[in-house]
């Protein structure tokens, strides 16, 4: 993804920098779960916002899955400049999900299936499949970007695992969100749902 091959410490120690990244995301996400994040961070939300911020965030992975696969098919035809964009504008989507979601459980809440058994277990099978896609993916995302954004195209092809990482990353991340989508649609719109508020909410109350 880079144009330049110039020297720097990011370039240096990739896998470090994966590392910080990975931690500091992960920290986000737990913190704001247990409600260890201040729940004055986020706004008060309703259950329409709530709502309007699940459907956003199923709009931007939907565009995400669109974006990654031409990423994937444009370096197949070695577009390298357009597989580039379009890596760089997924992983922009991915910090924008990133905010709303935070957003809709900090300030908010989660809602759970309440279905029938038919499609209660397959949802949850999905749903797991998903989080743990998200989860695990993480540290391999951000590596393959980092060491997109700092080496050279040439560089990539000869120095670096980014092809191989990229393919897993591409791969992993594509399942994940395109699961986290039908998921959404059998929540919100096929099937009904529990609201349960955030422990940050929770805790506010007690």
């Amino acid at each position: 993804m880079a144009t330049s091959s110039a020297d720097n410490a990011v370039k240096r120690h990739p896998l470090a920098v994966t590392a910080l990244l990975s931690v500091v995301g992960y920290a986000a996400v737990v913190g704001t779960f247990l409600g260890v994040v201040p729940r004055s961070v986020f706004p008060d939300l309703s259950l329409w916002a709530v709502n309007r911020l699940a459907d956003a965030i199923a709009v931007v992975n939907a565009a995400n899955v669109l974006v990654i696969a031409a990423g994937w098919r444009w370096i197949r035809r070695d577009e390298v400049e357009k597989h580039a964009a379009a890596m760089v504008t997924s992983f922009l989507l991915i910090l924008v999900f990133l905010v709303l979601y935070l957003t809709k459980i900090g300030g908010g809440g989660t809602k759970e299936f309440v279905g029938p058994t038919l499609v209660y277990y397959p949802y949850l099978t999905m749903l797991a499949i998903h989080i743990v896609l998200s989860i695990v993916s993480v540290p391999v995302v951000l590596y393959a970007l980092v060491l997109g954004v700092t080496h050279s195209p040439a560089e990539l092809r000869s120095e670096t695992p980014h092809r191989r990482v990229g393919r897993i990353a591409a791969a992993s991340w594509l399942l994940s969100l395109a699961l986290g989508v039908v998921t959404y649609l059998l929540l919100n719109h096929a099937f009904s749902w529990e609201y349960v508020e955030s422990a940050a909410a929770t805790l506010l109350l007690l």
